[in-house]
Parts: structure tokens; sequence; C-alpha cells
């Protein structure tokens, strides 16, 4: 089957034949011969050709071409024929009908390129002629984009390129065709430029040696293509046997190397590659499909380079098969790898491949470069070769690019350079230039120089596209053009900040948008800012682009343009990236977290830190590696000298900043004074001293801000001879002609005028420069005058005043002149023949003389040699590092720069973009923990939510309706919640806010709502509440209030207009989505320090003079609170300030109001939360006693709550209370608030109010306080003297009571007025003040639930509880009755709960000073002789209860007190080192039941009859009880005188006169139980030496009783009792003694004495036979002696076992270890054994006890005054 192919190349033969046909017969009108006519006949010749082959490949390429490039070629075809070749030529090219394979392809591409470009035809009118150019632009653009273009030569590829110059700028020619010729030439560019890193660089060596000029030129191009000569070269259309004439033709060079004389150096390979298929250009992806095939021969300069520089950048090891030309162009298939190793072998052949032979197969010679690109031979005939193009054409398309571009060139039209500029940027989007030197050269020179003179020009299309050119440049490049950089930069500068009226605004525009694009590039900010803020000798770019932009970011006029926020942009973008790095730490971190820490070590991944994460997730560090190594496969890494390491610490940049501020400073000085400034910087340590020349030499150098001319001065200064050779040795003259190492010379500081100077500063040059170059001439002084003669040949050819007077030298002039100077001999004449050129041409500027073009040329040699030093090191750095640093510099003018937008912003997407830039620096501060920048921005945004400015009055309507104040509310809000972690004085003004909505009713109900004891539903509004409170204020009030607004007010309160209305529920929908209250319940997670400052923040609002309102206050304090119980779990760190405050509010307020109530119920409410934490309950315990330290008057009217709280605390907590003190402090706070009792002295000792005492030192002052104030004492206690001090326990075992109690005075009277009753009354001696009832009640409660819960006694309270009972026993009694009087004038003054509001924030009219409607009896809270009927009724009702439960208490605590004890004693006997507890019937009666038994005794005292009688009952089952057998004779001694005579002499008095009946019983029941204990105990009584006296005080008692009642109950129940006792004593022969002469003792005779006054008939009645006649005759002074003796003398009668001498035997109440036993005896009369009768047994006592007479009816009791 025939070729398809073949069939088209027929097809187009056919075309084309018939068309030159039809044209000849046309013109000649005769047939044309085909014989004769020779394009004809190469057709014929083809046709038969074809003929005679199945296949098109069978026939080389060149063969089906010729006779089409023939017509092409041929200048008698007219348009339309060569149209009609060239559209078959095209087709070919299209349909790939050459094989790029094939050995004779690459002849026939570079004919049918040279047949194309030099094509001829005859013209006919201009629209058609420009169709064949069309043409022509079609086949050269298919031609290079197609696969078989790969194989056109250098030169071709630049003819080619130079024809579409041609046609794109021929003005003559249609827009159409020249737009055209444009975009071939886009197309072209882009796919050379793509292809560019296929190639090698050349060995410098190869290019010189073997390179011809590849030339295009700009100029010229406005000549009419047509009239150009025919092409020199004859057409190539030859048989595969004959040699091209061209053969000679090897790679072209550029021309003269590159400008300014950049040496090449060893490029690395490019980073990223693309080949194009068709017209279309693939992307860079496919980056190993492009082949580059090439003979051998050619791929010389790919080879000779392998050695020193390998591709780092690309991945070695795809190979890509030769690959077959297809109509669907061209296609890569990646075969298998192959190893890098064929290299070495191809390199050791290289000598030998200079010399190819056509033996040698083509494979053997195939070139697999690093990319894996497989390089083919071309056909080679006769030992010439075509090459396939490179990269000199690149470099030289490069350059003619660039010189496109260049303003200053009179032929670039403005069209021409906007096309240079369009290719240019074509190409660097194509191609990665930086690794070619070639190309680099230019780029560093030429073309970022015309760039930025296209910086200056109006034309807004040039400059445009130069800043587009420049940011592709710099985002690729930067690293080699570092100084280019920084002119770009401040050249952008310039123009923002340019007050030129001509500049357009678009221009400003554009340059802020190239800053912000350049600003995104990742990592380029933080490069800036390393490379030149940390870089001596440069500009602090970074630091005054972000004052510029942040100064370009306010409006002056207040109108928002464009500008302002494109410079508002690049401030955020800044803050993007590092907010994005940021994240990304956080991410990594947490995902670093998740792997094991093995896994992170075995990736090699560094620990997350500051600087080596990058937002991708693969950590930094790695990413740095990869850039370290690929910089060192170009070159060995440089760092710049001035860090210490390829990525400095922070510290270390902060350093260099220090230094170059202060190096700045010593430059000003030396340019002023150069002496001055050396000196500064001696001064600060940054040159040494003594001066060293070499380093002031080398600063001199290598410091760009020195002024030039002072450089001058100094090194010429005769003193600094030294410093002058030094500053020359710094220059590298070696290998540089005299002319050039003077021209580097000259340029660094400025030559002075006088001639012995002039003559100093060159003898040391030419010696220098004369030893370093080997000392070419004769002698030093040679060199010294052609030096010399240099200088001057510069004047005169370019100094204007010379010029003017002579006719500048000539060449010859210049050699005459120096004739002989070179030791008699003459300089090499070519040298000084090209030092004239050099200098005629290019003058040797003297620095700071010239202006215009020659400064610019001048300034911009400079930048070159700088860059060309190791200062234009530019340090790469991965994205994110030095973020930290770059934060520091940025916030404050980006977020100044925020708020002003903010402020003055009326688009939503301003606003949002301001509000998000506000988000991302919080989250960065938070990262970096900036707390100073997180709380400027919480304070910049506090004041956009109006909240502090607005009046209260109208923040809900203006909140309401400002959605910019609403959206700032909601991000301080949501940023607070976030990161409060580093908010410290931010806290202050978010409180003022919450205060703000507080006041202005705007919170949500339950931050207002707090806990409380005394309400029933247990929460109180913090605010005013509209509506009547159901506790205290009557309707009256409320009534009042209304009549004193005045009618105008009134009519103003018609309520808000629906606007304010919708405006205000606008505003609590906002809070309520802002969650103020998750600050409180968040505040748990908060750093200490942040949450020591949010608690400073909210103590703030303390009571100061002006604008104090107690509402604010008790709002703070409730959220203190609030916040010190969600961080229970570490109250320990807050503890003291919140107790210091909580202090001030306490204890220094002078009178009760409601902030003092709720930081009474707050300190509560505090201690019942923590004290079930062991490390903070004691510390809470003692912060109670700050209650106690309260005035009392301001006590008194929170005791409510107090006492509720009490009674939340003890029932929730009495487990965890452990220590007495505690305990101590706890009842006398259940004492003070109960039961009126004043606070003990050391709680109100006048120092400790100050606040500033701490709770160790507050427990210090008191150390027996629980003795001392337990308010009574056991009998070894006694109070001897008011102001005597007491005995301490140790001192003495003497019972004091015998020595100086009343016990012991014989005297009747006596017991009742003794002062020193402490001891011996029923009453504790406290001065108990007023109480309220329901406190009084809610503390009974309490100590009910102590002491029904036997767990909840303990050793350490069990004291306390008992005096805590008889205090409340004490006001209890009677009612409670005080005087009422008294009473009403301390309370009513203030019966509503006032808030004090000053500062003028009376907001309610009329009410303004008060609660409106919230009368609750807080602070000033309603006695109980109060109005308030509900408690009127229930009072009487209610003590009597408390009375009843008192009693019932007591008798519980006596009955278990025993048991209770015994228990105790066991525990504490198990427990080692703990104080013993003995549970013995002394210690049991001291501490137990002898004050529980005057508690009862003192309640048989009340008025009310049920009471009394209820504690008669009590009292006698307590003292017959069994326990309290086991008491010894003393104990019961003690309880005559402590309970039952204090108990007698009290219902002596008229207690209540209204129940004479009930009280004549009352006394009757008492004298009984008095005879029956007597009799009871009778016998171990007799032991006692004082029990004469103990039995006349008895009989005292029985004759004051006879007395007391009006009726005949006591005449009648006295004596019986009287007679029992007697009777019994009689028996037991007590009254006996055998040794008088009577038979009867003394005490027998002392008895009836005493009996007699009041009885004078009983002893007639019981003992007939015993009067005598001399009873009575006994001097009563004796007795009286003897009473009043301190002890009786022991009667023979009485018959004690153990002898207690008063002055030694031990006190029957000490807590000696000694413990008198009961008598072991029975009583020994009349010498036989004698028992008691059987009536004393305790049990038919109890059975007989009396029981009311009468039912006592509940009445009004009148008040009855105690003897206190």
């Amino acid at each position: 089957m025939v070729d398809k192919n073949i069939y088209i190349v027929q097809g187009e033969i056919g075309t084309v034949v018939g068309a030159i046909k039809r044209n000849s017969r046309w013109n000649t009108h005769t047939p044309l011969d085909e014989e004769q006519d020779p394009l004809l006949s190469s057709f014929a010749q083809l046709k038969d050709i074809l003929n005679s082959i199945k296949e098109l490949a069978n026939v080389e390429p060149n063969v089906f071409l010729r006779p089409f490039l023939e017509v092409v070629r041929s200048e008698d075809t007219t348009g339309p024929i060569t149209g009609l070749a060239l559209t078959s030529v095209n087709k070919f090219l299209s349909y790939g009908l050459i094989d790029a394979n094939h050995e004779a392809a690459a002849e026939a591409i570079e004919n049918m390129a040279d047949a194309v470009t030099h094509a001829r035809f005859v013209g006919t009118d201009p629209a058609s002629d420009e169709v064949v150019l069309m043409k022509i632009l079609q086949v050269l653009r298919t031609l290079l984009l197609t696969p078989v273009g790969a194989h056109l030569t250098n030169e071709s590829v630049c003819e080619i390129m130079q024809s579409c110059f041609r046609i794109c700028f021929e003005i003559r020619l249609s827009e159409l065709l020249r737009k055209s010729a444009e975009h071939t030439l886009v197309d072209m560019v882009q796919l050379l430029f793509s292809r560019l890193p296929q190639f090698k660089e050349e060995a410098k060596s190869f290019i010189g040696a073997n390179m011809k000029m590849v030339k295009m030129r700009a100029g010229g191009m406005s000549e009419k293509w047509k009239k150009q000569k025919p092409s020199p070269r004859p057409p190539r259309h030859t048989g595969r046997g004959s040699p091209s004439q061209s053969a000679h033709l090897s790679n072209n060079k550029l021309s003269g190397q590159t400008p300014g004389g950049v040496p090449f150096m060893e490029p690395g390979s490019g980073l990223s590659t693309s080949d194009s298929a068709g017209s279309s250009v693939s992307s860079p992806s496919t980056a190993d499909s492009g082949l580059d095939p090439g003979s051998k021969a050619t791929s010389r300069e790919d080879l000779s380079d392998l050695e020193q520089s390998s591709s780092a950048a690309t991945t070695p090891g795809t190979e890509t098969p030769r690959l077959d030309s297809q109509s669907d162009g061209r296609r890569s298939e990646r075969g298998q790898s192959t190893s890098v190793e064929s290299i070495p072998e191809v390199l050791e052949d290289k000598d030998s491949l200079t010399e190819n032979s056509d033996s040698a197969s083509v494979h053997d010679m195939d070139y697999v470069n690093p990319r894996g690109v497989r390089f083919t031979q071309s056909t080679q005939r006769d030992g010439a070769s075509l090459i396939p193009y490179g990269l000199p054409c690149l470099r030289e398309l490069f350059r003619f690019l660039i010189s496109l571009t260049n303003p200053h060139d009179r032929h670039n039209t403005d069209a021409m350079i906007h096309m240079g500029l369009q290719l240019l940027t074509v190409a660097l989007e194509s191609a990665h230039i930086a690794p070619y030197q070639s190309l680099l050269g230019l780029v560093k020179d030429e073309l970022c120089r015309h760039l930025f003179q296209l910086l200056n020009v109006e034309r807004m299309n040039l400059y445009t596209a130069s800043i587009r050119c420049c940011f592709l440049l710099f985002e690729s490049m930067r690293c080699h053009l570092k100084f280019q950089l920084e002119m770009y930069l401040k050249k952008l500068m310039d123009i923002i900040t340019s007050e030129n009226v001509k500049m357009p605004y678009e221009m400003k525009e554009m340059a802020l948008e190239a800053l912000v694009q350049l600003w995104r590039i990742p990592s380029f900010v933080t490069e800036v800012y390393i490379n030149y803020d940390c870089d001596f000798y440069c500009s602090n770019l970074f630091e005054d682009l972000t004052k510029l932009l942040s100064k370009n970011a306010f409006p002056v006029s207040g109108q928002l343009y464009t500008t302002h926020l494109l410079s508002l942009e690049a401030l955020l973008t800044v803050i993007d990236s590092t907010e994005a790095h940021c994240q990304a730490k956080v991410l990594n971190s947490a995902a670093e977290q998740d792997q094991s820490t093995d896994t992170v070590l075995a990736e090699g991944q560094s620990s997350p830190n500051e600087n080596t994460q990058t937002t991708t997730g693969m950590p930094l560090l790695n990413t740095f590696i990869l850039q370290i190594i690929y910089f060192s496969e170009k070159k060995s890494l440089k760092k710049p000298q001035r860090f210490t390491s390829y990525s400095p610490e922070s510290q270390e940049l902060m350093d260099i900043k220090a230094k170059k501020k202060l190096l700045i400073t010593g430059t000003e000085q030396f340019n002023q004074k150069p002496k001055k400034g050396i000196q500064f910087l001696q001064e600060k340590g940054l040159l040494s001293s003594p001066m060293d020349n070499n380093q002031v030499a080398q600063w001199l150098r290598e410091n760009p801000r020195l002024d030039k001319k002072m450089i001058g001065e100094i090194v010429s200064d005769r003193k600094h001879m030294e410093l002058l050779d030094s500053f020359v040795n710094t220059f590298t003259f070696q290998g540089l002609r005299i002319d050039e190492a003077l021209r580097l010379y000259l340029e660094a500081f400025r030559l002075p005028g006088e001639a012995p100077v002039i003559q100093r500063l060159l003898e040391t040059f030419t010696d220098n420069w004369h030893k370093v170059n080997g000392s070419p001439f004769m002698t030093n002084d040679a060199g010294f005058a052609l030096a010399y003669a240099v200088i001057m040949l510069n004047t005169d050819q370019h100094n204007n005043n010379v010029r003017k007077q002579n006719i500048p030298m000539t060449p010859e002039q210049f050699k005459k002149n120096l004739k002989g100077v070179n030791g008699n001999k003459d300089f090499n004449q070519v040298m000084l023949e090209d030092i004239y050129n050099a200098i005629k041409t290019d003058e040797i500027v003297m620095p700071d003389e010239q202006s215009g073009l020659v400064k610019e040329n001048y300034v911009w040699s400079v930048l070159l040699h700088r860059g060309a030093t190791s200062e234009g090191l530019f340090l790469s750095l991965p994205p994110g590092s030095y973020d930290h640093d770059l934060f520091s510099m940025t916030w404050g003018p980006t977020i100044a720069a925020l708020s002003y937008v903010f402020d003055k912003s009326l688009d939503d997407t301003i606003i949002q973009k301001a509000i998000a830039g506000f988000r991302k620096c919080a989250m960065i501060s938070a990262h970096y923990g900036f707390s100073d920048v997180f709380d400027n921005l919480i304070i910049s945004l506090c004041k956009f939510t109006t909240l502090s400015s607005e009046s209260v009055e109208n923040l809900p309507t203006v909140f309401g309706s400002n959605g910019k104040a609403q959206l700032a509310a909601k991000t301080v809000f949501h940023l607070a919640h976030r990161h409060g972690d580093i908010l410290r004085e931010g806290w202050k003004n978010i409180m003022d806010s919450m205060l703000q909505l507080f006041r202005a009713e705007l919170l949500p109900k339950a931050m207002v709502e707090v806990e409380d004891f005394v309400e029933p539903n247990g929460k109180i509004s913090l605010q005013r509440v509209e509506t009547p409170s159901n506790r205290g204020e009557s309707a009256v009030l409320s009534f009042v209030n209304w009549l004193t607004l005045s009618g105008a007010e009134q009519s103003g309160h018609r309520g808000p207009s629906t606007e304010n209305q919708e405006a205000k529920q606008a505003a609590i929908l906002c809070i309520k989505q802002c969650d103020p209250e998750k600050l409180m319940t968040e505040s748990k997670f908060l750093q200490v320090e942040s949450l020591q400052e949010l608690m400073k923040a909210l103590i703030s609002v303390t009571p100061d003079e002006e604008t104090y309102d107690e509402e604010d206050a008790a709002f703070c304090l409730e959220m203190l609170l609030r916040i010190v119980m969600e961080n229970r779990d570490r109250v320990a760190c807050v503890w003291q300030t919140v107790r210091e405050h909580l202090c001030h509010l306490c204890v220094h307020a002078t009178e009760s109001c409601f902030l003092v109530e709720r930081a009474v119920v707050g300190l509560l409410r505090l201690a019942i939360r923590l004290l079930r934490r062991d490390d903070i309950s004691s510390q809470v315990l003692l912060s109670l006693r700050l209650l106690l330290m309260m005035k009392p008057n301001v006590l008194a009217r929170v005791s409510r709550e107090v006492a509720y709280g009490l009674h939340e605390l003890l029932k929730t907590n009495a487990a965890n209370i452990h220590c007495t003190e505690d305990w101590f402090t706890l009842f006398s706070l259940l004492e003070c608030i109960g039961a009126g009792v004043r606070p003990p002295a050391a709680a109100v000792c006048p120092h400790l109010c100050t606040g500033a005492l701490s709770d160790s030192e507050l427990s210090s002052h008191q150390p027996s306080e629980v003795n001392r104030d337990r308010g009574y004492t056991s009998d070894s206690e006694v109070y001897t003297d008011h102001g005597r001090a007491r005995m301490p326990r140790s001192i003495t075992d003497v019972d004091v009571a015998s020595s100086s109690g009343w016990l012991v005075v014989m005297s009747t009277t006596a017991p009742l007025h003794s002062p020193l009753v402490n001891q011996y009354s029923l009453t504790l001696g406290q001065d108990l003040g007023q109480h309220d009832t329901k406190s009084l009640i809610k503390c009974v409660e309490t100590l009910s639930f102590i002491v029904r819960d036997a767990a909840h006694v303990t050793p350490d309270n069990f004291e306390l509880c008992v005096k805590a009972i008889r205090v409340f026993v004490e006001a209890s009694l009677n009612g409670g009755e005080i005087d009422q009087e008294e009473e009403k004038k301390k309370y009513d003054s203030s019966k509503s709960r006032l808030r004090k509001k000053m500062g003028g924030r009376e907001k309610d009219g009329g009410s303004g000073n008060g609660r409106k409607g919230t009368n609750r009896g807080g602070g000033h809270r309603p006695s109980r002789s109060h109005s308030d009927e509900e408690e009127d009724d229930s009072v009487p009702a209610s003590y009597h209860t408390v009375s009843l439960q008192l009693l019932d208490l007591m008798h519980t605590l006596h009955t278990r007190a025993a048991s209770i004890y015994s228990s105790w004693a066991e525990e504490q006997y198990h427990l080692e080192g703990t104080k013993k507890i003995a549970a013995d019937s002394r210690t049991l009666w001291t501490g137990c039941w002898c004050p529980l038994l005057q508690g009862i005794a003192w309640l048989c005292c009340d008025t009310r009859r049920q009471v009394r009688m209820q504690a008669l009952t009590y009292l006698q089952r307590a003292l017959l009880v069994h326990d309290l057998q086991t008491l010894d004779a003393t104990e019961w001694e003690s309880c005559f005188n402590k309970v039952l005579f204090p108990l007698l002499t009290k219902l002596l008095d008229n207690i209540s006169p209204a129940d004479v009946g009930g009280m004549e019983e009352t006394r009757m029941r008492a004298c009984t139980l008095l005879s029956k204990v007597f009799l009871q105990h009778l016998s171990p009584l007799l032991s006692l030496p004082t029990f004469a006296a103990l039995w006349l005080t008895i009989l005292d008692f029985m004759d004051k009783y006879m007395h007391a009642g009006s009726s005949d109950l006591l005449l009648e129940a006295i004596p019986e009792s009287l007679k029992n006792m007697l009777l019994v004593m009689d028996t037991a022969g007590i009254f006996h003694c055998s040794d008088s002469r009577t038979g009867y003792s003394d005490l027998w005779e002392i008895t009836w004495e005493r009996i007699v006054c009041f009885l004078p008939n009983l002893r007639e009645e019981l003992f007939k036979q015993t009067v005598i006649a001399g009873t009575g005759t006994r001097p009563h002074t004796h007795t009286c002696m003897e009473r009043s003796s301190p002890g009786p003398s022991p009667s023979p009668l009485t018959p004690p076992p153990v002898k207690v001498s008063p002055s030694r035997g031990p006190s029957p109440t000490s807590q000696s270890p000694l413990i008198l036993q009961p008598l072991a005896l029975p009583l020994q009369v009349g010498g036989s054994p004698m028992s008691l009768p059987i009536i004393l047994n305790p049990a038919l006592i109890e059975a007989s006890s009396p029981v009311p007479l009468l039912p006592v009816a509940p009445r009004p009791t009148s008040p009855s005054h105690e003897e206190k």
C-alpha cells in the first residue's frame, strides 16, 4: 500500500505547478516548456521519484522540499505563487512529513529556514504582498515550533527572529500584519526560552576559539525588506553526497562576549523546562520531554562543563528515548530509568569527539545529559555538520531584546521599547535565567538599568510593562541582584511619596501594587529585612517601607482612595503570611506531638521552632538544607560576613541593628570631620583603639555612605601615611591594565587638588600596582608618569573648560608625550592606544562632581562593583523565618492603620478586611506572647465599640444602631475568649465595657442574677428592678417616689420609640453573641498572670469618692467571685488578692450597704465552695475572721445573710473543719450574728482593720483565744480580779476558788453581789447587743445540726459548741426581749437598703438615690422590732421554739457527753503524738456537764412559764442522771456553787410579776431539787472540809425562800424539805459527836442557830429530846468570824477519810493528773456502818419529781433587766 504522505506531496506539486503554468500563460500567452523552465523541471523530477517509491521516508526530506523552496527563493515568481509554495511547505511541516530523526532532516530544515527568510517574489499590490508576508510568518512560526525546528542552527534562529522583527517594526505595513508578527515573536520567544534548561553554557575558551558572531541588529529596520540583496549563500538543494557549501559553519558566538566584561561562570542547571508540540507550548510540568538533538561534535560545549557543574536542582535518571516525528507533533514517552554513569565514559572520549568519522555508529556517540535527554547526532558530511541551536542564539536574542528597551537609544521608538518589554516578560516567564552566567550578566547590568530608567517615563504602558518585568526579575533572581533590588525599592518609594503635581495618580497606584505583589512573595519581606535592614551599609528598607505604607494608609483629606487601601494591604500581607506560619506551627506541633519522637528523628525532622516551620507541613529545616545543597552545587554557599551562621539568631540581628545605628552616626560625624567620626566609633568599640590602619582602611572602602572628599582628605594626610598604604592594599589591581586600575582607585575617593598630595597618592598607587603585576615597566617612576599622563588625558578629553581652550589630544600626541619615559624606552604602543581609546570613550568619573547621565553611569558602575564583592551576597531564607522580629516592627504601624481605616471606612468589605487584620495580629501576638501588642489591639477595638464613650442612657440606642461598634464588640470578646492568656492591661478596658453594658442593662440575665442565701429562690438581681420586691418595701414608699416625680419627668416616661426599641433589641442580641459570660467560665483556662491581671481590673472598681457607684462595684465584685469559683483548682495564687479586696470592702465599711452585703455573702459563698480543698481551706476559714473584724453595727445589718450563709457552710463542710481556731471563728460568728455578742477583742483590734494583715498574723494575736472567749471558765480558770492576769494552769494546783472565791465567805449576801462571778454565775457575762430574730433561729438551727450529728462534734469544737449554746440561751431568754425603744432608735433611720449613688449618675429621677423598688433588707435589714407583720406574729412562737430546742440540745449533749469523751479517749490512745484526751469525771464536769447545767439552769429563770418548767424538768433529769454519780465531793460542791445556788439566787428576783403562781411553783421545785441533790450526794459531800459552809448556805436559801412567796406553797414546802434533810443527816450521825458534852457536834449548834431565825419551832417538832437550855448561847460574833475564815476549823464530828487542806489539797477543777476519787468508805457514824435511806435512789427521786401544776399559757412578757 502506498504511503498517504506521497499523495499529499503529489497534490501540492499539482497545485503549485498549475499556478506557475497559469501565470506564465497569462503573461506570455505561450505554454511553458517544462524542460526549459528550471522550476518546472525540478517538479517533474520529483514526480518521477515519488512514483518510484512506496514510502516517503525512503527519500531525504531535501528531495521533496527542494522544488518548493526554489519557488520561494525565485525572484521571478509572483506573490500568489510564492504564497502557494509557502503554504505547501507549511503543510509538510504541520503534517510532520519531515522526520525529525532522519539523518538528513537537519540539512533540510536549514535549507527551509534559509529559503523562507530570504524569500523573494514579484510584488503586485500591498494587500496581496502582505498575504505572502503573513504566510512567511506562518511558515517561520511552524518551523521553529514543530519538533524538527530543534535542528535549526543558531544563525538560522537569529535570522528567523530578525525577519519577524523586521515585519513587526515596519510601520508601512498594515497593523494586522505587524500584530501577527508580534504574536509570532511571542510564541517563538516562549518556545526558545522554555527550552533554555536543555542548553548548557559553553566554557569560555571554547566560545572564544570556535564561535562565529551571531548578531541581530535593531537599527535599519525601516529599509524595505524587498530591496535587500539576495542571500549570499547558494541554495542548499544539493544531493546527499554533495558537501554543503556552508560546511565551514560552526557554532556562533555572542557579539563581544557579554557586556560589562562579566566573566562566564559555571551555572547550575535550570529549575524548570518546557517544550512545545505544534504551535502550543506545553506546560513546564513536562520537564523531561524536552529533546535536544544535536551532533556530538557540538555537544562539546555541554561536556566541557560537566566536571564543574551538575544540575542538582533537577532529578536525573529519566531517559527520553528518540522520538518519532508524527503528524500530531512530538510525543514524549518516558522510558526506563537510566543511570547517569554513562556520562563519565563520554567525558573520557571528549578529546576525540572533534574528529568525527562517518563510520562511528550513531548510537555509540549518543549523549544523555543529566536530565535524561538523549542528544542524537545529526547527519555529518565530509567532516562538517550542522549544529542545532543552543544558548548562543538565546543569549543574542536576549541581548537584542534588552537593547530594544534602552530609552536613551534614539533608534528605539516607544513601540519598539514596549515590544522589547513584552518579549522580555515572556522570556522571564518561560525560563529560569539565573543559572546562566552569560544571561545573568545581561540582567544585572543592562536590563536592570534600562528598566529603572523606564520607571521615570511618562508613558503609562511602558511604566506598567517595566514594573511587570521588574517583578519577574526580583521574584526569581533577587539573590543575584541585591543592590539592584535596593535601588528598585527606593525608586518605588520615591514614586509613592512624590509630591510632583504632574505625576499621574495611576503611577503611584501601580507602584503600590508592585510593592504589594513583591510583599506577597513568600519570604520576600524576611529577606528584605535580613539583607538590608540587618546590613551595616544598606538602607533600612523594611523599616522605611513599613513607615511609608503606614503613613500612606492615613488619608490626609479623610477620603479613602485605592492607594490608602493598597498601603494597608501591603502591611497586612506581612501579617497574613506571619499568621499563616503561626497557624502552621500550631498544627505542626500538634501533628508532631501525635507522632512519636522516634519517627520524628527517623525522618530527620527538626523540632518545631520559630525559624524552622513552613506552611506546607514539611519542616523548614529540610527545605533550607535543600536550598543549601542547591547553592553549594553551584558554588560553595557563602554567608554574609556579618552573620555567624546561615540563619542568625534574633539577638544577633538586634546587635547588628544597634551597631548599624552607631555606624550611621559615626559616618555622619566623619562626613563633617573625619577624625571626629573615627574617634566616635572608637569610643563605641566599633573601631579598635589605638587606630588599626587596616581596619580603618577596610571601613573606608566598604562604607558607601562616606563622603569621598573626606576619604581623600584623611588618606592623603601626612600623619596617616600607613593608612594610605593600607588603603591602597584593599584594592585588587592584579591583572588590570594601569588605566583600569587607576579608574578603580580614583572612584574610591575624591582626588585633592594640591600637587604634592596627588603625587603622594599616585606614588603609593603605582608602587602597589607595579608590585602585584610583576613589574611590567622598567622602573616604578615609569608607572607613576604613565598614571599621571592618564589623569591628564582624562582631564583633556572630558573637562569642558580645557576643551574650550584647546583641541583635545590625539592618540599620536598622547604617545609622543610618553616617548622614552619607560626607563628611556617607549611603552608598548598598542597598550597606549588601548588606554587612549578607553579614556576617550569612558571618562574616569571623579565622584560627587558630575550630574545627569554621567553621574548615573558612575553610580551604576559603583553598584555593579559592590554587587561583585562579598557585600553583594544575598541570604535566601525559608518562609516563616524571623516572623517574630518582623511582627515586632510592623505591629504598631499596622494596628494604627487598621484602626484608622476601620474608623473612616463605610465599605463593608474594607471593614471586614480590617477586622480580619485585627484578628490576625491578635493570633500572632498570642503565638509569640506579645501581651503589649494584644493589649494595644484590645484597647483600640474597645474605643470602636462606643461602650465607654457613650452615656448610659443613649448606649442601647447608639450601640444597637451602629453595626461597626457591634462588630468591634464581637471582635473584642472573640479575641478575649480565644487569646485571653496574653491579655494584661487590656482587661481593664474590657471590664469597663462590661460595666457599661451592666449599667445599660444589656447583659444577659444570668450575669446580673447572683446567688443569695436569704432570698427564697436563692437568686437576687444586681440591677434595679421596677417591681417592688417581696422583701420589705411597702407600697407606701413607691407611692412617695411616684409623688416626688415632677410632672415634666413623668411625661418624659412615655416609653422608648420603636426605633429605639429595635436598636436595643439589636444591642441585646449582639451582646448575647459576644457571650461575655464565657470570660468568667473560661477563666479557668487562663494563665496565672493573665488571671491576676483580670482580677486586678475588677478590683480597681472600688469605692473612690468621685465616680463610685455601689451597684457597679457590686457587679464587679460578683464577677470577681465568679472567677475565683471557676478557678477553685488553683485559687491559692489569687487568694491573697481577693481576701484583701474583701477585707477592704467589709472591714473598712462604716455603714452597711448593698456592696457590703454582697461582699459578705461572697466571702461565705467562697468559703462554702473552697472548704473542700485541703490546700486552701485553712486560709479560707481564717478569712472568715474578716467578718468578726467588721464594725458591729455593720455586721448586725448583714447578720441574716451571715446566719444563712454559715448554716449552708456548716451543712456542706462541717466535716472539713478540723482545727480549734477555725471552729472558734465559726462559733464566734454564730454568736455575734445570732445573739448579738460583741466580736472577740482580738478580732477588733484597731490595727487589724488595716486590711494589710495576713490570715496567719491574725491568728497569732490570739494564742489562747479558745479559753479566753469561751465565755465561761472551768473551776481552775477563775478571774480573780478583772485587772489581774489569769493564773496559768501550770503555776499551782491550788483551788483558787477555795482561797478567794465567794464560797468560803460566810456572809449570806456576799455571793449575790460579788463582782467576780464569772464562773459562779449562770450567765457568761457576755455583753449581748441587738440580734435579728431570723438570724438567731437560723444559728440555733445550725447549732442543732452540729450537735445532733455525732460526727460533727469533735474535741476541737465541743467546748465551743457548749459555750455557743449557752450564749443563745441567754439571747433567747424571756423571748429575746430587749429594750424596744433603744432598738427602734437605732434601726428606724435606715429601714431601706440604700445604694450610694455619687458621681452624678442619678438616672431615676426622684428615686435616683434608692434602688427602685428593691428595698431588700440587705445592708440595712429590718431588725426584729421592724414593723414587719409576718415577723411580729411569729416572734414569740419562734423564741419559744428556740428555747425548747436549746434545752433539748443541752440535754442531748449532757447525756451523750460521757460516751463521746470515752470514744475520743479511745481513739486518741491509739494515735501517736497527739494530745491525749481524758474521759474522767473531772474533765467531763469542767468542760461539759457544769456549763450545760448552768445553761439549763439559766432557762429555769425564763419569764415564760412553759420554758421555765421544761428547763427545770431537764435540770432535774440532768442532775440526777446516772453518769453524774461518778463525780466526787469537790465536783458536787462546785455543782452547788455554780449551778444550784446561782439558780436559787436568780429565782428570788421577781422574774415574771404577771405569773405569781407560776413563779411560786418554780421556786418550790427548785428548792425541792436542791434538797434532793443534797441528800443524794450527802455521803461524798461530808468529806469536804467546807461542808459546814455549804450546809449553812443551803439553810440561808431555805430562809430566803420561806419569805419569798406570797402564797402558802413555799411556807409548806420548805419546812418539809428541811425536815427531810435534817432527819437524814441526823440518822447518818452527822450531828453527833461523842467527845462533846452534849453528844452533838458544833455543826449541830450552828445549824440550829441558823434555823431558829426563820423556823423557831422546828427543833421541838423534830428533836424534842435534844433541846437544851444553852442552845443559842454560842456568841454570834464567833460564828461570823468562823464563817469568814478561809476554811472552817475541822470539827471532830467531821470524819473525812482524806484530809483536804485548803492550802495544800489539789484544786478539784484543775486539770492536773491527780483526780479525787469519791469517798471510798461508808460514813463512820458512832462506830457502826450505816447506809443512807432508800429515798435517795436517783430513779425514785426522778419518778417523784413534781410536774407543773398549772398549764402555762403563752402571753406577752415584760422586759426584765438582767443583772449583768
